[in-house]
């Protein structure tokens, strides 16, 4: 009885905890998800009513408007993503790319060239509950047959991350714009068009400055400014209700949508790329469901998010239908006069946390296409020590504020900017319906005709409200239209740039039979130290390799090919990250490390690379042995391209090895040790040494250790010389050796393959990050080896 009485009081303790933290994260979500679709009253009835629909302003017309605006945000935003979409996360991550990840991994749909048998292993690979022994429909066995037909779905879901770019540039103009605009009315300041945008420009230059810092924390704070907003617009909608024309409920029955296109016809279809503007926002959610947890989103989603803006819609129509003149303003004229100036603010502050939203995102999207190998290499900054995935892309900042201010000043007008902003919001809702289309069939395994309803109706409603978003593209649908074909073509180039250049390395790779032919020292003289070599190549020897031998024989006494290669899934766990191998038989001291990252993991710079890589290989030999020991051959040669192991590396456990802090000492006894061993000249370790006392502060953050061999531990002769041999040359120093190419189109190619390789690629090659700074490879170490790729 008491043991009953205990469990039942432990978990009303942890459901008291699971509620808080709930609870917690819903409060958070609003400063972070929710900033750009709470402020969408400001200007959705001003652009829908704008136009054609200037004839048929009336009680009716005003009702049907309302009623499309509450049927569109019940059906898309509550039930389509809401109840559906949101259970489609991927471990916990949400949007376009993780819907294709998921797809990748549970069908063959992936193009990344260098994908091995050993990434399905990871624990984060299939979605839970997946059946992997079902068999392969029909319908996967054709998409993954035709290569064309997979090339069309990367294309697909680079198209719809070109128009979340988009959306990147003109939500920050939109949200600001439109609360700035509160400044016209001539009952307060009456500011003249000129002044607003000024002013609007003035805030997107600091809000874009700012992102340096972090400012995706900062919307954490920003929460209660949201919720302030929510609440505030949702009160004054009541109040408008009851003091302007209660009648609005009936406005909820359907029956007005009939009514209100019977009267507009074509005018009202195309007043669609209008109320579509209701909706923009609501694809965060699922963006940004990495950061929370799917009930968080959901509760803040039904509790707060849908009454406080249905009253506001509803409370706006209602206004409308007695003030019709107050259409070109309709939100700020809505407003009682004694809280206009302290709801203005409150609406400035929430535009800026909602711009905050999107431009977070665009910079996880760009990630997600650098890792993808489909955007060119840029700087991508941890800015949370604490938060996984917060990130900031200097570049890509400043390119987003430069599009900012010139759609700002360009269009200068909210109905023209809500045109190309409605377009590319929709575009991004009907890319996620196709894929998630897809995901209820190979993902959740679940009937093609559950799959086709899903599409059939979300698909049908979404793209009724693309036509007439389309229809509108004179008027400023042109503009995210234009963006994305200067990104997808800048995306295009540098995906089919570098997929030529891994496929001129993967056929021009060195023979394993030359290597066993030179020797245990391949034919040169090996100098002390550890010599890594990055290659993209996932087997077999990189040309670079033979290149430089040819012109320089002398190489390091250990070798390491590193590939630093990207997974279809959003983490991998540290314990998984490196897998280890050999190339050639033992003596020859050449071995194979392949790192692997998530398309939402952060390449850090990690100071301690070099012990784990140390720690990884010493854990590999001894692995190797003890196989070898177990299965009676008492000898461990392998192959000449073994098979590769995943080595944990959190300690040295199972290495052989013991580490401790290394002292003044130590340092002293290993720098005397190096004269003899290293394969640097006395001026190049006086220039080293030169170079550790300019970079101080990174110095003093480094964890400075000395490996030994575990005298305690009984250990294979054998394993003891090769364990000794890693340590001497982690102790002479280690090298990185990249290759520098040039990557020319072969001279009977055709005028397109010439100019994608030649110029296009070329051109974006030079102007981004060079491999040794995303890699983070310190420059007093650092060979390059130039080499002219022909493709």
């Amino acid at each position: 009885m008491d043991e009953e009485v205990g469990a039942a009081g432990r978990q009303q303790v942890q459901w008291k905890s699971y509620c808080r933290t709930l609870s917690l994260l819903a409060f958070q979500s609003f400063g972070v998800v929710y900033g750009d679709l709470s402020t969408s009253p400001l200007y959705v009835y001003r652009n829908s009513l704008s136009g054609r629909l200037n004839g048929y302003l009336d009680e009716t017309t005003i009702f049907g408007l309302f009623s499309l605006v509450f049927w569109t945000f019940t059906l898309i935003p509550l039930l389509k993503y809401v109840i559906i979409v949101l259970s489609a996360d991927d471990n916990g991550e949400g949007g376009t790319f993780a819907l294709y990840s998921l797809l990748c991994r549970h069908a063959k749909f992936s193009l990344l060239p260098n994908q091995q048998a050993a990434d399905e292993e990871l624990s984060t690979y299939y979605h839970p509950g997946t059946d992997r022994a079902v068999a392969s429909s029909p319908f996967k066995r054709f998409l993954e047959k035709h290569r064309k037909l997979r090339t069309c779905l990367l294309l697909f879901v680079l198209f719809g991350a070109c128009m979340v770019i988009g959306d990147g540039v003109l939500t920050p103009t939109m949200s600001v714009l439109s609360a700035i605009s509160g400044l016209q009315d001539p009952a307060t300041s009456g500011l003249g068009d000129g002044w607003i945008v000024l002013i609007a420009c003035v805030v997107l230059v600091g809000l874009f400055a700012l992102q340096h810092r972090g400012t995706h924390r900062v919307a954490f704070l920003f929460a209660p400014i949201v919720v302030l907003w929510l609440l505030s617009i949702g009160i004054i909608g009541l109040y408008n209700i009851i003091h302007w024309n209660p009648r609005i409920f009936v406005a909820l029955s359907p029956h007005y949508i009939v009514k209100f296109f019977k009267k507009t016809g074509k005018d009202g279809w195309i007043s669609l790329g209008g109320v579509l503007l209701a909706i923009t926002g609501t694809e965060a959610m699922f963006a940004d469901l990495g950061h929370f947890s799917a009930a968080s989103i959901r509760l803040a989603f039904v509790g707060v998010i849908y009454p406080c803006l249905m009253l506001q819609y509803m409370g706006q129509a209602a206004f409308l239908s007695k003030n019709i003149p107050a259409v070109h303003n309709s939100f700020y004229l809505s407003i009682p006069s004694p809280l206009f100036w302290p709801v203005f603010v409150i609406a400035t502050l929430a535009a800026i946390v909602g711009s905050q939203s999107i431009i977070s995102a665009t910079f996880s999207i760009v990630k997600q296409c650098l890792a993808l190998g489909c955007f060119p290499r840029v700087k991508v900054v941890h800015t949370s020590r604490w938060i996984h995935g917060q990130i900031y892309i200097p570049e890509i900042n400043w390119i987003l504020m430069v599009l900012c201010l010139a759609t700002t000043l360009g269009f200068r007008d909210i109905t023209v900017i809500g045109n190309a902003y409605g377009l590319a919001c929709i575009t991004v809702m009907f890319v996620t319906t196709c894929l998630m289309s897809l995901v209820i069939i190979f993902v959740w395994q679940k009937n093609l005709l559950i799959s086709l309803l899903f599409l059939v109706f979300f698909g049908a409603l979404e793209a009724a409200y693309l036509s007439a978003a389309v229809m509108k593209v004179p008027q400023g649908g042109w503009g995210p239209i234009a963006l994305s074909a200067v990104f997808m073509s800048i995306m295009y180039v540098w995906h089919y740039g570098t997929r030529r250049k891994y496929q001129f390395d993967f056929q021009n790779k060195v023979s394993m039979k030359w290597i066993l032919n030179l020797g245990p020292s391949l034919g040169i003289m090996r100098v002390p130290g550890i010599g890594l070599i990055y290659t993209e190549l996932v087997t077999g020897v990189p040309a670079i390799f033979s290149h430089f031998v040819t012109n320089l024989p002398a190489f390091h006494q250990v070798l390491v090919f590193v590939c630093v290669k990207s997974v279809p899934v959003p983490y991998v766990p540290m314990d998984e990250r490196y897998l280890i191998g050999r190339i050639g038989p033992r003596e020859y001291r050449m071995y194979r490390c392949i790192v692997r990252y998530g398309y939402k993991d952060v390449q850090k710079d990690d100071e301690n690379f070099e012990n784990h890589l140390v720690m990884s290989i010493a854990r590999f030999i001894q692995m190797e042995a003890e196989e070898s020991a177990s299965s009676g051959t008492g000898s461990y040669e392998s192959s000449t391209e073994g098979r590769m192991a995943v080595v944990h590396t959190t300690d040295t456990t199972g290495t052989g090895l013991v580490v401790r802090d290394s002292s003044v000492e130590d340092d002293a006894a290993a720098t005397s040790l190096s004269l003899t061993r290293s394969s640097k000249s006395e001026t190049l370790r006086s220039l080293q040494s030169i170079y550790e006392l300019e970079a101080v502060g990174s110095v003093s953050r480094r964890r400075r250790v000395r490996f030994q061999i575990d005298e305690e531990e009984r250990i294979d002769p054998q394993v003891r010389d090769e364990l000794s041999d890693l340590l001497e040359a982690k102790e002479a120093g280690v090298a990185y050796i990249i290759g520098h190419s040039y990557v020319k189109a072969r001279k009977n190619s055709n005028f397109l393959k010439t100019f994608a390789i030649n110029y296009a690629y070329s051109f974006l090659r030079k102007n981004c990050r060079g491999p040794s700074v995303t890699l983070h490879i310190p420059h007093i170490s650092l060979i390059e080896v130039g080499m002219i790729y022909y493709v």
